[in-house]
């Protein structure tokens, strides 16, 4: 099968095979593996911030970093697409007793005009606004990368009210690659940082959690309060380094068979994508002229999901007329042109 779901799908590469049976490890409850230890030097080390924290998946990243830097009943505003209040089970009211205030944009990308207009005022009968969250590269935007002036400008609105700022990088290595920049240059003005090794960096499980001394040290609490509490990982941070020190270089290559697709998708008349707007790795598309399913009916992008699984390839539905298709580094050429060929037999009448 040739799978678009997502960079998730990814398997670990032979070096992190290797890296992960030769592991030193230890019981990182106790803040002891010492592979561990030298992941979380590295990755904040590339990102610019004083200290990191490994953690077993994203969402819990960005948990704790809303659980720490809000209080129940506060805001989080948010781009109304963003993973943090669109994809991760309502967790910040459920974890932090914090709720989203999401904003609208026509492409992805918050205004600081827009973000300064949300902020609660600072009065007893409104809901206090606490935190921004950020996402970089933003998945529901088409893999959408924001540029670090705009992550600059948008964190002084945030910090000139008092806001602490988050952001959800976890493809932002993606978007350092197609800025032409580094992680650290569009991680400068936040707080606090959260980004994924087993996406495109193909390693098989955990991300890091980046901030200050004082509030990673915090976040380890937290992490064991949220079950993440592990033991001998660097079995698992031993598969990050490699992650961190051999995948990123080589992420331009999915960009372009992710523009490759786009373009060759949109040659089908019933795709509405526009390939000038695909920057990284992930694709999200509309069907044309679909009208909404009927309550026994599946929705067109089922449609066309089922069908491209009956011919080898596999994606994923976001609503009714919206498909996503994800490359990463088991993607080829040949597996690109197969699935647009898939398409367009799916999706000619």
């Amino acid at each position: 099968m040739i799978d678009l779901r997502s960079d998730t799908v990814t398997r670990p590469t032979p070096a992190m095979r290797r890296a992960m049976a030769e592991a030193e490890v230890g019981d990182d409850v106790y803040r002891e593996d010492p592979t561990v230890l030298r992941l979380e030097e590295l990755g904040a080390a590339m990102l610019g911030f004083p200290a990191a924290l490994f953690v077993p998946t994203g969402t819990m990243g960005n948990q704790l970093a809303v659980h720490l830097q809000t209080r129940p009943g506060s805001e989080v505003i948010i781009e109304a697409r963003g993973h943090i209040s669109n994809f991760e089970m309502g967790a910040m009211a459920v974890w932090s007793g914090a709720l989203p205030r999401p904003i609208v944009t026509e492409s992805g990308l918050l205004d600081p005009v827009q973000v300064e207009a949300a902020i609660s005022p600072r009065v007893s009968y409104r809901t206090p606004s606490r935190l921004l969250a950020l996402e970089n590269t933003h998945n529901f935007w088409s893999g959408l990368p924001m540029d670090a002036a705009r992550t600059r400008a948008l964190a002084a609105v945030a910090r000139s009210h008092g806001l602490a700022v988050h952001l959800d990088g976890a493809r932002i290595f993606n978007a350092a690659a197609a800025l032409g920049t580094t992680a650290a240059e569009l991680a400068r003005g936040c707080d606090t940082v959260m980004f994924c090794l087993s996406k495109g960096l193909a390693a098989p499980a955990g991300s890091l959690l980046c901030g200050s001394k004082e509030l990673i040290e915090e976040a380890v609490r937290a992490r064991k309060l949220f079950g993440g509490g592990m033991r001998q990982i660097g079995i698992l941070a031993a598969a990050g380094i490699v992650a961190l020190t051999e995948m990123v270089e080589r992420l331009p290559a999915d960009h372009v068979r992710a523009r490759r697709l786009a373009e060759g998708l949109a040659g089908i008349p019933a795709v509405d994508v526009d390939p000038a707007r695909i920057h990284t790795n992930i694709l999200v598309f509309r069907l044309r002229g679909e009208k909404t399913p009927g309550a026994h009916e599946l929705a067109p992008s089922q449609r066309l999901v089922t069908g491209l699984q009956e011919r080898g390839v596999l994606c994923g539905a976001f609503g009714a007329t919206e498909v996503r298709m994800v490359t990463h580094y088991e993607i080829t050429d040949a597996d690109v042109e197969a699935a647009v060929r898939a398409a367009r037999e799916v999706l000619t009448p």
